[in-house]
């Protein structure tokens, strides 16, 4: 009998054994760190700092976080895209993701024919450059020449129509669910991946106690996946807090009407890269920067130990 690999790697030399590890870990530890770890800790050191209109950089401490969280000039702007950044999430998470679900138990369906066919058409989306989906809903949505004007006519609901983009009080959800739109194909399978797995006999032993397709999806196969559901919230909460390219394609660095639709990536974008407004002002972006990692390491942190030591407890 083979002797266990374990002990094999117990009785190794050490220095085979750090051989071995610098050999097949190197080259990922060695690009995670060129790329992720140095960048990260290069923009924190860099929040540190301003800039004279020299260029010569000056160490200010934490300065730069004080006049972001605190000063008017730069507090308010950072406020409105975190408010408006925590819409956006949640417009995904109460809308997207339980649409997800619900398109995952539907293809989980046995005797659904032409499953192939409808999640490709559900993911297509997912795969479209975020350009052309904002320049899509752009035209689709003018009051001018968009048709849904007319397709709300058509079907008597054309006095629901307004320009949605062009209202401060709606511009922000409008691309909230055109993200939606777009992006909902991911939970779905991933969902629907986890749904897969779970044993026929479950499903089998549920329908001889006569329960029906609804009863054993919400009772039987919701419970199973859960692992999965707080995975995809937790990664929905990643990407909207990192979100960028749609509101930038659709409304362009300023995020209007009058920042309705400003959000953290926007916010960071002028304020680094500067705009018509505004010159760019590197220190102060990385502080933005910043933040925003923190926001997100805070949101993930919580969700390992609040949300998945339950969901683990609940498993088992």
């Amino acid at each position: 009998m083979p002797e266990p690999v374990s002990h094999i790697v117990a009785q190794m030399p050490r220095g085979k054994f750090a051989g071995l590890l610098l050999l097949f870990l190197g080259p990922a530890v060695a690009i995670y760190t060129l790329l992720s770890i140095y960048p990260l800790v290069a923009t924190m050191a860099l929040s540190t700092y301003t800039s004279s209109p020299s260029g010569a950089r000056h160490f200010v401490g934490l300065a730069n976080f004080k006049a972001l969280l605190g000063d008017a000039l730069w507090s308010k702007p950072f406020w409105n895209a975190f408010g408006n950044n925590l819409v956006f999430f949640a417009v995904h998470m109460c809308v997207q993701n339980p649409i997800g679900i619900a398109l995952a138990g539907l293809l989980s369906l046995p005797g659904l024919k032409l499953k192939g066919l409808y999640r490709t058409v559900m993911f297509l989306p997912t795969m479209l450059s975020v350009v052309i989906i904002g320049f899509s809903w752009n035209l689709i949505l003018s009051p001018l020449w968009g048709v849904a004007a007319g397709a709300l006519k058509a079907v008597g609901l054309g006095s629901l129509f307004a320009p949605w983009l062009g209202l401060e009080s709606s511009a922000l959800v409008t691309l909230s669910l055109i993200s939606v739109w777009q992006f909902v194909g991911i939970p779905m399978m991933l969902i629907y991946a986890a749904l897969l797995n779970i044993p026929e006999e479950l499903i089998d032993a549920a329908r001889v106690d006569g329960l029906g397709h609804f009863r054993i999806f919400l009772h039987i196969k919701l419970p199973l996946v859960l692992p999965t559901i707080s995975l995809v919230s937790v990664l929905t909460f990643v990407a909207n807090f990192n979100a960028f390219d749609l509101i930038y394609s659709v409304k362009g660095a300023l995020a209007g009407p009058n920042f309705a639709t400003d959000i953290l990536g926007t916010f960071f974008y002028r304020t680094f890269f500067g705009n018509q407004l505004q010159l760019g002002n590197p220190t102060m972006g990385a502080a933005v920067a910043t933040v925003m990692f923190f926001i997100i390491l805070v949101g993930v942190c919580l969700y390992l130990f609040l949300v998945q030591r339950r969901v683990r407890r609940y498993a088992f």
